[in-house]
């Protein structure tokens, strides 16, 4: 009898992009409540603040002082931003899962993606604030949390969506 030990090293496996793309839409969506509360009831702010400063990175900074476009079209141009986001970064986080054997459990999974939703914030709020200089007031421990929660979020519904190919015979 053989004991075959699960390493994590790196090998050529492919996501599940379909569960990706789901976990994508549902750690969003998880992220969007979060935020919304958080501004609402911690911060005491309204929400359109972070509606705003999304739709700014497509429709530029003159959103953020006095918007042009109706209401509407900046709702609509935030959702599509961050859903497009969520979508690709939880892509990648599978991909990471899938490639390192990282989906071998549940607890390693979610670690994985608690670490990847630190990545995401020290990427968004130190890397790209160079590019987006309105995310600098949106940098806070609630915006951490939310970030962690989005990739424990990602990896839980990943691992849960993701479907096993048959094991050759």
């Amino acid at each position: 009898m053989e004991l075959h030990l699960q390493s994590h090293h790196f090998t050529h496996r492919l996501p599940d992009w379909r569960a990706a793309a789901l976990a994508g839409l549902v750690a969003g969506t998880v992220f969007i409540v979060m935020e919304l509360l958080v501004v609402r009831f911690l911060m005491y702010q309204g929400a359109w603040g972070s509606v705003t400063m999304v739709a700014a990175i497509v429709l530029g900074r003159d959103v953020l002082t006095a918007p042009a476009q109706p209401a509407w079209m900046v709702v609509g141009v935030a959702l599509l931003v961050h859903y497009a986001l969520a979508i690709v970064l939880a892509t990648l986080l599978a991909a990471l899962i899938t490639a390192f054997r990282l989906d071998s459990g549940y607890a390693l999974a979610l670690g994985t993606g608690i670490a990847f939703g630190v990545l995401v914030y020290v990427v968004n709020f130190y890397g790209l604030v160079r590019f987006f200089p309105w995310f600098n007031e949106a940098r806070s421990i609630e915006s951490l949390f939310a970030h962690m929660v989005f990739g424990l979020m990602a990896a839980g519904a990943y691992k849960h969506l993701e479907r096993h190919p048959p094991e050759p015979m």
